[in-house]
């Protein structure tokens, strides 16, 4: 191979993890670590209820810290939800930012941490090109995430999802210095979590690694990693879903999640790039509406990935076959109580047109093996509304 054939990419995997069952005593201590003494608690106001997060809360004002909490958190969230984080944390004179909670209070509190000290506004850093470079370096404040679902990955991202409400448009806002400096992954967090929210995160998790594992990308690591976590969910999601107490499976799916946001650097596909609109405009659960989108977007990739198909479908114990691979996805869904089409979603079609020209721009459209065009998503929508796979 000539050196302008050979492979060149940027890999990076920085991330330092506390993994393991009660590491959430450590939450003071990794703090310190990153620099902060009054640290802003950032969740969602559920968790904000929670005997988990006060006791978090009160163990950082145990240890000496300034810590307070801030919990105006939507699921999907909104820019009004930073710019309102973003008061907060200015007013009480907090230094960094504990991102705690799913997908939303760890989104949340990542961007509310790199808007702290910013002058522009948000949308300028919109993962486009290089705008993250117009970022003030200096005023990005700390993160520790703490994670309690194990799917979105988001506690091991440099980038967060964020609704701009008036277009209802989801878009990942980025940064090197949103990756958390320290994350903890206690799986004792997650094992209150309800069952249907179980399989959302979890199918989260599998939808990272499976679009990680298709994208046509170079980046071997996160290939080989994310097969390892298409693994593990499919030997420990259904257990976990079952027993809700079953601290193994709990810990794996874990696992699960950070491989899955850890690989997709190599890029992601339509399976997002169909399911942001519909999150956006239909405020529905993201893990649950890409397991929706999942199986209809395989077959809609089959040319391109049949091969690579077969080998991860051997390698997770199956028929080395695609077919056998798209009736295990089918399957699993029906274990995990998903939907098999939008309209379990309370989605009709009266948005095709308009998420079809969204689809096609969202920033994980580029990682799908096919082109994903206007027509493309429009296809895909009517057949995920009718059932065809």
């Amino acid at each position: 191979m000539s050196a302008t054939n050979a492979p060149r990419a940027n890999w990076s995997y920085p991330t330092a993890i506390r993994f393991g069952a009660g590491r959430i005593a450590e939450l003071a201590a990794a703090c310190e670590s990153a620099g902060m003494k009054a640290p802003l608690l950032v969740t969602d106001p559920f968790l904000a209820t929670q005997p988990m997060t006060r006791a978090a809360l009160e163990s950082l004002k145990a240890a000496g810290l300034k810590a307070d909490i801030f919990s105006e958190v939507k699921p999907n969230p909104v820019e009004s939800n930073v710019y309102a984080g973003i008061a907060v944390l200015r007013e009480g004179g907090h230094d960094g930012v504990v991102a705690f909670g799913g997908g939303s209070g760890l989104d949340a509190g990542k961007t509310i941490a790199f808007m702290a000290g910013q002058k522009r506004p948000m949308w300028d850093f919109e993962d486009i090109g290089d705008w993250w470079t117009r970022a003030d370096p200096k005023g990005i404040a700390p993160i520790v995430a703490v994670p309690t679902t194990a799917g979105t990955g988001s506690e091991v991202g440099r980038a967060s999802v964020i609704t701009q409400e008036k277009t209802h448009t989801k878009k990942v806002i980025f940064h090197p210095l949103m990756m958390p400096k320290v994350t903890i992954c206690d799986p004792e967090l997650t094992v209150g979590m309800p069952r249907h929210i179980t399989a959302g995160t979890g199918l989260d998790a599998l939808a990272h690694c499976l679009e990680a594992y298709c994208a046509p990308s170079y980046h071997p690591m996160a290939e080989g990693m994310a097969v390892e976590g298409v693994r593990l969910v499919k030997e420990f999601l259904p257990r976990a879903y079952k027993d809700g107490t079953d601290l193994e499976a709990r810990a794996h799916m874990m696992s699960a999640a950070v491989i899955g946001a850890t690989a997709f650097q190599k890029g992601l596909g339509a399976i997002h790039a169909l399911s942001h609109p519909v999150g956006a405009l239909y405020d529905t659960h993201h893990g649950l509406t890409n397991a929706v989108f999942m199986p209809y977007v395989l077959a809609f990739n089959k040319k391109a990935v049949k091969e690579k198909i077969e080998r991860l479908a051997a390698f997770i114990g199956l028929k080395p076959r695609f077919s056998a691979f798209l009736d295990w996805t089918l399957a699993l869904r029906e274990e995990l109580g998903v939907p098999r089409t939008l309209a379990g979603l309370k989605v009709d079609d009266g948005k095709f047109e308009l998420m079809s020209k969204m689809a096609p721009k969202d920033p994980t459209a580029g990682g799908n093996p096919v082109k994903l065009t206007k027509a493309g998503a429009l296809k895909l929508y009517r057949r995920t509304l009718e059932g065809k796979v």
